[in-house]
């Protein structure tokens, strides 16, 4: 079992103080889900934890099997187990779907235990098949032209091929008709295991309705500040997040904006 731990995260942005001492543990074999009203730091965390240069963490610590990842080049973190699917996924025009794909396989591996081209093609195939997604578009340059769901099936794709620790979903049901959210949740479903750890940050219990969550969390104001079960989300589904700021005593302030 692996443990991807957050301690005392504080980030800005532009001198903001966005993550005020945000506290999480993840282990393989978990679903985590975090929830929380816009502009409460969710995507922070996630840029935060993958080293975007906009967030500059000022304090705190996150740790793979204690080892610090804030220390790392962002290869380095990719290299170490953390995979982000992001919430508006880049096109990178002249790189196919596959050769970006065999890359990137091939950069967590030693000198001279490259994946071999026959193995790649056969995986590929498959798990393209298991999203099904069609086999051309392995040959499609990197999320050039495609749709909004297509690009989120792609980040589905990448994390299943790439194996990594632990996973950053970034609100990845975001734009996804029901048809295409039934194949993402299909995906990340299938990753579950003892070898594999996961952060959803979501906004809606739909995409719960799919993948039901070990912990959900709930951000408010840059901290986590409220944990509990699957049950805690259709609450919040439910009632929205008003009870919580009561129960907990949180004044409403005005939102700090997120940027991806």
């Amino acid at each position: 079992m692996a443990t991807l731990e957050i301690k005392d995260l504080h980030v800005e942005i532009d001198g903001k103080e966005i993550l005020k001492g945000l506290n999480l543990t993840i282990n393989t074999n978990e679903v985590h889900a975090i929830m929380g009203p816009n502009g409460t730091g969710k995507s922070t965390l996630a840029s935060a934890i993958m080293g975007h240069p906009k967030y500059e963490v000022t304090q705190g610590e996150v740790l793979i099997d204690g080892e610090n990842v804030l220390d790392m080049e962002v290869d380095e973190r990719a290299k170490a187990g953390l995979f982000l699917a992001m919430q508006y996924p880049s096109e990178i025009p002249g790189v196919t779907n596959a050769d970006f794909l065999r890359s990137a396989i091939n950069a967590r591996r030693e000198e001279g235990d490259e994946i071999s081209l026959m193995k790649f093609i056969r995986e590929l195939d498959k798990t393209m098949d298991f999203l099904e997604m069609p086999e051309e578009m392995s040959q499609r340059y990197l999320n050039e032209g495609f749709s909004g769901g297509e690009k989120k099936r792609n980040e589905i794709l990448q994390m299943m091929m790439i194996k990594p620790t632990f996973g950053i979903l970034d609100e990845i049901d975001s734009g996804l008709d029901i048809d295409a959210l039934k194949v993402v949740s299909k995906g990340i479903n299938q990753m579950r295991g003892e070898g594999f750890g996961c952060l959803m940050i979501t906004h809606y219990q739909r995409l719960l309705n799919y993948i039901t969550p070990d912990h959900v969390h709930v951000m408010m104001q840059g901290k986590v500040v409220k944990s509990g079960g699957a049950e805690l989300a259709q609450r919040l589904e439910a009632e929205g997040y008003e009870w919580i700021k009561q129960e907990l005593g949180i004044e409403n302030t005005d939102a700090v904006t997120e940027e991806a």
